[in-house]
């Protein structure tokens, strides 16, 4: 196999980004106008925020997690049961050589959002940040010192 020549870096090739967001941008829309044959399904509204796919483009991870998020648990099983409806769905859309293989994962950017702001927010992590923000105004009036100084 030939060594892609263009991307030598550790993450996603331009080509997964691309086609990652052109599925993401189909899935939510199949899902939106409720095309899926699952009354269960069509009753949730469903987010996709992001979809990875590997670097042979045949398998898409869709991360996705329900409006308001109620129903977790049950959206990624309605999802892998209509799966193949969406892959079909999704290959007519897209003109790739090959529909790629769907799989559904629970987003969990909003949960670690929430983690990190929990954390910014506690008395010592805010003292350490005020702290090193005066370190930060003591450098920088030294350094114009110095410039004055030399100049």
């Amino acid at each position: 196999m030939a060594k892609n020549k263009f991307h030598d870096g550790p993450g996603p090739s331009q080509r997964q980004l691309r086609v990652g967001e052109l599925i993401r941008r189909s899935l939510s829309e199949v899902l939106a106008r409720g095309d899926v044959h699952d009354p269960e399904l069509n009753r949730m509204s469903v987010t996709v925020g992001e979809v990875r796919t590997s670097p042979d483009l045949k398998i898409a991870t869709a991360y996705v997690l329900p409006l308001g998020g109620e129903g977790r648990d049950e959206i990624v099983a309605l999802l892998a049961r209509n799966k193949g409806e969406l892959r079909r769905m999704i290959g007519k859309k897209l003109a790739l050589k090959y529909a790629p293989d769907l799989r559904f994962r629970l987003d969990t950017t909003f949960d670690q959002m929430d983690e990190t702001r929990r954390l910014f927010n506690q008395d010592a992590v805010q003292r350490d940040l005020d702290e090193g923000q005066d370190d930060g105004d003591q450098d920088s009036s030294a350094q114009s010192d110095a410039d004055q100084g030399g100049g």
